[in-house]
């Protein structure tokens, strides 16, 4: 059984023993150090101040000169390395266009992946709650996407007076 498995189970075991159907993780994970769980060996120092970096690099926004608006600066975009992938941070202004198509696909990607898991889980939960309204979700997002541009600029027109 993978190591993923394991924790689920751990956690359901939680919830079976607890009660509780609102988790709080750390309460887990005190409830499976006290059961005796190995504990995780701390990461390496070099390791999580890459994390630390990569998240500063994702976060780092600029506004746009002409338009004002805001755009993220830093890209990741996977490199193949033997049998490894790497991630890569490149800035926006200075990526090569076929990096730069890589990052916004892969991006585009993971937003794909979470509207189909976000309909299965709401497929899931309208199954399983058939006597009640239905949850309904539009995954067309062109229009929310739009309607937030907009409002930016509406924002934006905003003075302190």
């Amino acid at each position: 059984m993978s190591k993923k498995k394991d924790l689920q189970r751990l956690i359901r075991h939680y919830k079976d023993e607890t009660g509780e159907i609102q988790v709080d993780m750390k309460k887990v994970a005190k409830f499976a150090q006290l059961m005796g769980w190995d504990m995780p060996v701390p990461k390496d120092p070099l390791d999580v101040l890459a994390q630390e970096l990569s998240r500063a690099a994702r976060d780092e926004i600029k506004h746009d000169d002409d338009s004002g608006r805001p755009y993220r600066v830093n890209h990741a975009v996977p490199i193949k390395q033997g049998q490894q992938t790497l991630f890569v941070w490149i800035d926006i202004d200075e990526a090569p266009r076929n990096m730069m198509q890589k990052s916004l696909y892969l991006r585009r990607e993971q937003m794909v992946g979470d509207g189909l898991q976000l309909s299965y889980d709401a497929d899931r939960w309208n199954s399983r709650h058939a006597d009640e309204r239905q949850i309904e979700l539009d995954l067309d997002l062109n229009f929310d996407v739009e309607l937030r541009k907009h409002a930016a600029d509406a924002e934006d027109e905003v003075t302190d007076d």
